[in-house]
């Protein structure tokens, strides 16, 4: 049952905020693929998200069983640990892999635990308590022990009212859970409220109350100990017994840590306790102790279940699903709601008449794994199962599309209170999984996206319903008195920007920019925006006294929309298109129109000050070629030549010029030279331009006047055609099925040129090009541009048969606009 191992496998253990899911993130980041399978969908979403933030959605992929966003290109895989893919990746790795001893999900991470492998690296991240269980089932793995950040105390038990500000409260069901909001509500102005059954829409909105500080408590079961990430200072247990799907039972000490680590995060200490000071919802000091120092006894066995059961017939998949591991630290899993409803399905006639093929028996247990989101029971789920099996298994397969339809048409609505709207998002996500299945429905995709469409209502729509009923709505006294006076209010902007009054989050300053509190009603703002406007003046004057006196490493620019210079990390101008493209507009945003006329132009000359030093430190052949294409006393070849190359960024084919440089004087070729223009054999170019700073800088320059071309990767030398950059506006001249950087098919030209004698037949040294990893395809290519033929029946010999006569173009006198006609002189190259 153990599985060989490919590439190295680490076992990180610890206590939670030890960093180990970053440090997983971070290692597959580093690998060419990765796949990290983790225990709730709301966890694989938040990682979904940072990873997508590194990689760009094209890359990354969610894969969770009611939830598919796989792009084609697809290189990074954040999952549930059951539906972790089979495909083969450089990276896996398994969070919280000590769930291998839960009752009903354990022998999934077990089965993970056993089989699944990275081809290079391959991590198992759990609690301490998973030594034994990785030494007996992972031999070779490296165990790796990472100490808690931060440290994490006993604070005794608190009521309620007397709870610290950024604290959770967390508690084992529904009811319970919807009891301490109404009761926070009514002491301490609301609460937001974390569910494992939420979507993660919903969640993520309600912990973005949290977050901004638009309440200061938030009520959670324990889905916040799997690795959901909040600013918490102090963890609250309402009770420390739960039902655990089959008795009513106290945590264990390893549960009362995974949730009490949820306070602190990093760096900062965090503390735990709970709402009772005796009985049984109170903590014994054994179990203190323990949580305090990250003791916890440690697992003895995990539960397995066959991952690959034999599918040739019904009985065979069930002796299986039922046979026992091999004596040792596993033990066979209790019978998991899939294997409970196949057993009731297989009693079944019609079930037995029409699995009589792998095939069937195999969409039977697909149809089996439907998860009991509802939380039915099991007849009322294994009727439901029995129903959408009986329609796979008939006809074409497929769902009848009027019946899925009407059936998930009924949940369209966000009429109803919180426990209707949470009935509603549970029963969709049963849909959803189902439209996951592209085998099951004639059109899958266009199912699955009307199911995303309803969940994200109905989470809006219960997002509304919890805050509507749980948060109260800000018609304060501060209110009243930002409305009766203003001016005396003691507004505070605190380092991070936030603007406060007596404590009370009114705002942000994000450099010159007043957003209000996201919380306030379209009334109360204006108010705090008036406070603001009125209170705010001096500090927005001692930014822009900053701006002035800051170095130029404060400033930097930004390519979105449009380019905007950044001033420590804050929009303060964008660029229009000026005189030239190395001169281009400075726009102060309309952000700096509270500072007086005097301190805008301050601010405006000093971005110009800056801009111009970058323009002459990364691009200063652009400015130059500028000047000398508006030189007055220049021939007209001259200044044309210089505005066709400063037109295209310092980058220019020489195909479309051979006229005009021809009718440059010596002087004129020498001059161009001194500028910093390589003339080569196919294209003009300034070799500096091709460095990555000197390249981000002219992108957002040309990004100005129009669509910037694509950046290459870093270091780039050859690339595959069509990749990004792969275009002469990037510095690279495609050739064949590859891009050839220009300064490298000067070296490949300049050595040709000097390995020929005349017109006869010569060899040029493969060795340079061949070094630079060029196909022959490629090679034949430019040594067919640059003007050589091959020789026939001579292989790797080549004869100068020259160039075509240039045809001369009119030349006319370069005006100081955009030199009319330009574009087509260089025929868009």
């Amino acid at each position: 049952m153990k599985s060989c191992a490919s590439g190295s496998v680490t076992a990180v253990l610890g206590p939670t905020n030890t960093g180990k899911t970053h440090l997983a993130i971070e290692r597959m980041c580093a690998h060419s693929s990765g796949i990290v399978g983790f225990p709730l969908r709301l966890l694989a979403r938040e990682v979904y998200d940072r990873v997508v933030a590194l990689k760009g959605p094209e890359r990354v992929a969610l894969v969770t069983g009611e939830e598919k966003i796989v792009p084609p290109d697809a290189r990074w895989f954040l999952c549930t640990a059951e539906s972790m893919p089979q495909h083969d990746a450089a990276f896996v790795a398994l969070d919280e892999a000590q769930l291998g001893a839960d009752l009903e999900r354990g022998h999934v991470f077990t089965d993970r635990l056993l089989h699944r492998r990275g081809r290079e690296e391959t991590m198992i991240l759990g609690s301490e308590a998973l030594r034994p269980m990785v030494k007996a089932l992972v031999p070779d793995a490296e165990i790796v022990n990472r100490p808690r950040f931060s440290t994490l105390t006993y604070a005794g038990a608190r009521k309620i009212s007397r709870l610290p500000k950024r604290s959770v409260i967390v508690a084992f069901s529904a009811e319970e859970v919807y009891a301490v909001a109404e009761m926070l509500r009514r002491l301490r102005g609301g609460a937001a409220v974390v569910m494992g059954a939420l979507s993660p829409r919903t969640r993520n909105a309600q912990v973005a109350m949290f977050q901004a500080g638009e309440v200061d408590y938030l009520v959670a079961t324990d889905a916040i100990g799997m690795g959901l990430n909040m600013d918490v200072a102090h963890v609250a247990f309402a009770s420390l017994h739960k039902f655990d799907g089959r008795r009513q039972r106290r945590l264990t000490v390893a549960e009362m840590a995974q949730i009490a680590g949820r306070a602190g995060r990093h760096q900062r200490d965090g503390t735990f306790g709970a709402l009772a000071e005796e009985g049984p919802g109170a903590f014994l000091p054994e179990e203190v102790l323990a949580i305090e120092e990250h003791r916890f006894p440690r697992l003895d066995h995990l539960y397995w279940r066959e991952g690959d059961p034999d599918l040739s017939s019904v009985d065979a998949l069930i002796h299986d699903l039922e046979r026992r591991p091999e004596p040792g630290v596993l033990r066979a899993a209790p019978p998991a709601t899939d294997l409970l409803v196949l057993k009731r399905l297989a009693e079944e006639g019609w079930v037995r008449d029409r699995t009589r093929s792998p095939r069937m028996v195999a969409r039977l247990w697909a149809a089996c794994g439907v998860p009991d989101f509802r939380k039915l029971g099991l007849d009322p789920h294994a009727r439901f199962v029995e129903r959408v099996f009986r329609y796979l298994s008939e006809g074409r397969g497929h769902l009848p599309h009027q019946w899925f339809a009407d059936e998930i048409a009924r949940l369209d609505t966000v009429a109803g209170d919180v426990e209707t709207l949470a009935g509603r998002l549970a029963a969709i996500r049963s849909w959803a999984y189902i439209a996951q299945r592209p085998d099951w429905l004639a059109d899958a995709a266009h199912w699955a996206g009307r199911t995303r469409e309803i969940e994200e209502r109905l989470s809006d729509g219960l997002h509304a319903s919890l805050t509507q009923r749980f948060v109260d709505k800000r018609t304060t006294a501060l209110i009243r008195r930002i409305g009766a006076d203003a001016g005396a209010l003691p507004v505070v902007v605190g380092p991070a920007g936030e603007v406060t009054v007596e404590d009370h989050p009114i705002g942000r300053l994000d450099g010159f920019r007043f957003s209000v509190e996201p919380g306030a009603r379209a009334g109360d703002k204006r108010m705090l925006l008036a406070a603001a406007e009125k209170r705010l003046g001096a500090e927005r004057a001692r930014r822009a006294a900053e701006l002035v006196a800051g170095a130029d490493t404060a400033f930097a620019l930004a390519v979105d929309k449009e380019v905007a210079i950044v001033w420590s990390g804050h929009p303060v101008a964008t660029l229009a298109s000026g005189a030239a493209l190395a001169r281009p507009r400075i726009v102060l945003h309309r952000d700096l129109d509270c500072l007086d006329a005097a301190a805008r132009a301050r601010v405006a000359d000093r971005l110009s000050r800056w801009l111009a030093a970058e323009v002459e430190r990364r691009v200063p052949v652009l400015a130059r070629l500028a000047d000398a294409a508006r030189d007055a006393v220049a021939t007209p070849a001259w200044r044309a030549v210089a505005a066709a190359v400063e037109a295209a960024g310092g980058l220019a084919p020489r195909l479309p010029l051979r006229a005009l440089l021809d009718a440059l004087s010596p002087d004129e070729r020498r001059a161009l030279r001194q500028l910093g223009v390589t003339v080569g054999a196919l294209d003009l170019f300034d070799p500096r331009l091709l460095k990555p700073a000197p390249a981000r800088l002219r992108a957002a320059l040309l990004a100005v006047r129009g669509t910037p071309p694509a950046m290459p990767r870093e270091g780039a030398a050859v690339l595959p055609r069509g990749a990004p950059g792969a275009e002469l506006a990037a510095g690279f001249r495609p050739l064949a099925h590859q891009a050839v950087r220009v300064d490298l098919v000067e070296r490949i030209a300049r050595a040709a040129h000097d390995a020929r004698t005349g017109r006869a037949p010569f060899a040029p040294d493969p060795a340079l090009a061949t070094s630079m990893g060029l196909e022959p395809e490629t090679i034949a290519r430019l040594m067919a541009e640059l003007g050589f033929q091959p020789v026939r029946g001579e292989e790797a010999r080549w004869v100068w048969r020259g160039r075509p006569p240039a045809r001369r173009a009119p030349v006319k006198p370069a005006s100081d606009n955009a030199f009319a006609g330009l574009s087509a002189l260089l025929g868009h190259g």
